[in-house]
């Protein structure tokens, strides 16, 4: 009897409030727009309005009466009309105890107004609200909405596509419950909202791709698993997002499907990368997030399979993990990783070369992640990683390449030296690439002392053969100093071993040396010198000059004599010898033949040239190089004879001239380094003289003036020591010179004078060699009356020198001479020296 008086009550009180509104419900069919309006308004005051709020029981008998108007409502031409329709069919959905009874009218409604090809309500708040009125209806109805999947599934088609934002977030929102709520009935639709889903996901508002990822982790989670591959890759260009809220959104979805995906085994490969990518995000937040999710993975799949992984969980290996890493990766993290490395490898060295350098950038980043998960399993890999590496040390992108030198350096501390070594040293004799040698140098500088100890001699002597140390290229020779620093910083705790390798080592610096163009290099190079003298503990690079030079001379002495002017080997041979200061003077044994074979007339000329041109430099620096223990002297005689004079003789070109130029530079300075005793020039004298009378009729300038002064230390040289034949043998080619064009050259020669005339002996036959004493003060008064100056004050100290040996032959010569000249001043200083001597 109690329930049929509660039926009736509830009878009673809905017929109540359906009487009230019946007025206002015949309003809605008809009358203008306020009137609707008005009629709308008084429905909500005359239901959910009324204070005490009807029982749901009594709410839902009004509502099953005034459905129909408020749906048909709902699609009214007045927009206000149909906003507060809506509006209070979902307070009405809320407030009535049992909502799924009004599923039937209310669905094809919505379907009627956003579910066809072109929606229909045109308004955007309006869809908005008509969306939310779904979602709520999803909400409070749970798996009853079942049966309306298919309308449900085919409004979201159309609007998650909807030109407003708000839409299309409220819709990925309405999915999601829909996923959520009947999962055994979603599946079977859900891939067809799928691609809604991937064109909204590059929206322009962050806060829809947000919900859309969420939305597409749903959708895949509790449907159909069949577009995980098609929706993997979008999830990924995500990664570059600008928004961090996106980001932070795939690395959550990502986790959560490692964690709880069905199917999660067989997308392990293609979902591990996305969550170790969000591990070198900028932002903290997500890389700590991906860090978290990725070790929550790990222990879940430890879990997972506990029997399997049994004996390495209980037996704790003990492995240094490398250096800048905070911690080791838990033993499921580095086992999935084992499991997927050759799934996940191929496509991840693809994208290193990518077109896109944000692409590149990620991938390398990933590259070093994965790496530090591998440890040591990334050996078997190891041919696909360096080929891979190679190329990525050639980008353009400063970046990228230092992000691919901290992932080989993670390499080295994990594979083996022996393995690496067997891989890239073959390669690099083949190749030789300058991204080989950087790849190199990485591995080696992140390698551990005590297992690289073992090869260190074997990385050295390929790096020191010639195929190898002898390239012509800026950024190649850089990496080579660069690989040499690596091999004595992870050496350096192993002196001894280093030290066995030292002469490789300076073999590789010294051709940088020689061949480096840029001086950027030149630094570098000298530098690790320095290093490599320190780490066997010398005092300066002096000693390991005098510690390996003699070696590396024996290896260039196998084709010295086939050298020319492009040959590699004379570019090292002179750097050695300019570099090598004191200990010079110990190994002329070695160094004279050198020099004497690649100096002969028969070799190029500009070969010539170059070697002339070092033997100068350690001519002008004897004491410090090849005279450092005093023993050149004996080498001096060959040195002129068999290389300066030869090279002395004319031959018709500039390049012949430019030779001849630079032998007599160099005969001068073997004079002015006091390398030549007298009793050699003495020896010497016969050839010399007829060499140097050639050259003061040399057509070049500078050579004749060099000769002019290769005659004044030749006289000061040999003294007195001349007989008067030698001494009546040359005047003449002097006296010439005083009429050269060169003021240069004939104050030179008048200089020469000066001590040709000291030079003749005590005992000189004045009468017998009247003749030729006349003959040279005739020459030299002419030019007593020159029109510089400066020479006439040159030729006055000559004449006053020369007047020593007969005054009175000069006086006579003096008078009747004097008439002729310009002024008498000069004339009558030397009349009046003479007269007293007479």
């Amino acid at each position: 009897m109690a329930d049929n008086s509660e039926v009736e009550s509830v009878e009673i009180k809905s017929n109540i409030i359906l009487q009230a509104v019946a007025r206002h419900v015949n309003c809605l069919n008809e009358g203008t727009r306020m009137v609707k309006k008005r009629a709308l308004d008084g429905i909500r005051k005359e239901t959910l309005g009324r204070i005490p709020l009807p029982e749901k029981d009594v709410l839902q008998k009004v509502f099953d009466g005034l459905l129909k108007p408020l749906l048909k409502s709902i699609g009214d031409q007045v927009e206000k009309c149909r906003e507060l329709s809506i509006l209070l069919v979902g307070d009405f959905m809320e407030s009535v105890s049992n909502p799924e009874m009004f599923l039937p009218y209310l669905i094809p409604t919505i379907v009627q107004r956003l579910g066809n090809q072109d929606i229909v309500e045109n308004a955007e708040e309006l869809r908005f609200n008509l969306v939310e009125l779904l979602t709520k209806t999803v909400d409070l109805t749970n798996k009853k909405i079942a049966p309306y999947l298919d309308d449900i599934v085919k409004i979201m088609e159309r609007t998650i596509l909807d030109p407003y934002a708000e839409v299309r977030k409220q819709s990925c929102v309405c999915t999601c419950k829909v996923a959520r709520g009947i999962p055994e009935h979603f599946h079977m639709q859900s891939e067809s909202l799928i691609n809604p889903l991937l064109q909204s996901i590059s929206h322009q508002h962050s806060k829809v791709r947000v919900q859309c990822i969420i939305t597409i982790g749903d959708v895949l989670q509790f449907g159909s698993h069949k577009p995980m591959e098609n929706v993997i890759s979008h999830l990924t260009q995500r990664l570059f997002d600008h928004a961090p809220s996106v980001r932070l959104a795939i690395t959550e979805i990502v986790g959560w499907w490692l964690l709880e995906f069905v199917d999660r085994y067989s997308f392990h490969h293609k979902l591990i990368p996305i969550l170790l990518t969000s591990q070198s995000d900028e932002l903290p937040d997500i890389s700590q997030k991906a860090y978290k999710l990725w070790d929550e993975v790990g222990a879940k799949y430890e879990e997972e399979n506990e029997e399997e992984l049994k004996n390495k969980m209980n037996f704790v290996e003990e492995l240094e993990i490398a250096p800048g890493i905070a911690s080791r990766p838990r033993l499921g993290c580095r086992t999935l990783i084992f499991r997927n490395m050759s799934k996940i490898l191929p496509g991840l060295l693809k994208d290193l070369t990518d077109w896109t350098v944000a692409n590149r950038l990620m991938s390398v980043k990933l590259l070093h992640t994965l790496l530090i998960n591998s440890e040591d399993n990334s050996t078997q890999h190891m041919e696909k990683l360096l080929t891979g590496m190679y190329r990525a040390c050639a980008d353009e992108e400063p970046e990228i390449v230092k992000r691919v030198i901290k992932a080989a350096e993670i390499v080295g501390w994990y594979v083996c030296p022996e393995v690496y070594c067997k891989l890239i040293l073959p390669s690099l004799k083949n190749t030789q690439s300058a991204h080989v040698l950087m790849t190199l140098a990485a591995i080696i500088r992140g390698s551990r002392p005590d297992l690289f100890e073992a090869h260190m001699s074997e990385i050295s002597t390929t790096l020191a053969e010639v195929e190898v140390c002898r390239v012509e290229n800026a950024l190649y020779q850089l990496q080579l100093v660069s690989c040499v620093n690596a091999i004595m910083s992870t050496g350096s705790k192993y002196p001894d071993r280093l030290q066995s390798s030292s002469l490789q080592l300076f073999t590789v610096l010294l051709n940088m040396l020689a061949l480096a163009r840029d001086e950027h290099i030149h630094t570098e190079a000298n530098s690790s010198l320095k290093t490599l003298a320190n780490i066997q503990g010398l005092s300066n690079t002096t000693e390991l000059y005098e510690k390996h030079t003699k070696d590396l001379l024996e290896t260039l002495k196998g084709n010295y004599k086939d050298w020319n002017n492009y040959s590699l080997e004379r570019l090292i041979f002179d750097t050695l010898l300019t570099e090598a200061g004191a200990i010079l003077g110990a190994l002329l044994t070695d160094i004279v033949p050198m020099l004497s074979e690649n100096l002969q007339p028969t070799k190029d000329a500009e070969l010539r040239l170059k070697f002339f041109s070092l033997l100068s430099r350690l001519l002008m620096n004897s004491g410090a190089s090849i005279d450092s223990q005093q023993g050149f002297g004996s080498f001096a005689t060959i040195v002129v004879k068999d290389m300066i004079l030869p090279n002395c003789v004319w031959h018709a070109g500039r390049v012949c001239a430019a030779v001849r130029t630079t032998a007599v530079s160099c005969l001068w300075a073997l004079f002015q380094s006091q390398l030549l005793t007298q009793k050699q020039a003495i020896d010497l004298s016969k050839d010399l003289l007829t060499q140097l009378k050639s050259l003061l009729e040399d057509e070049v300038k500078s050579t004749r003036l060099i000769t002019c002064r290769i005659f004044s230390k030749f006289l000061l040289v040999c003294g007195k020591s001349f007989d008067p034949d030698h001494l009546h043998s040359f005047y003449i080619e002097l006296l010439k010179r005083l009429d050269d064009s060169s003021d240069d050259i004939r104050v030179a020669v008048a200089k020469t004078f000066l001590i040709y005339f000291q030079c003749f002996p005590v005992n000189y036959d004045t009468s017998l060699y009247g003749a030729h004493l006349q003959e040279m003060y005739k020459g030299l008064l002419v030019h007593l009356d020159d029109p510089d100056a400066h020479i006439q004050q040159q030729l006055l100290d000559v004449l006053k020198e020369a007047g020593k040996i007969k005054p009175s032959l000069l006086l006579d010569e003096l008078e009747a001479v004097r008439h002729k000249h310009r002024t008498d001043v000069y004339c009558q200083k030397l009349s009046d020296h003479l007269k007293p001597i007479l």
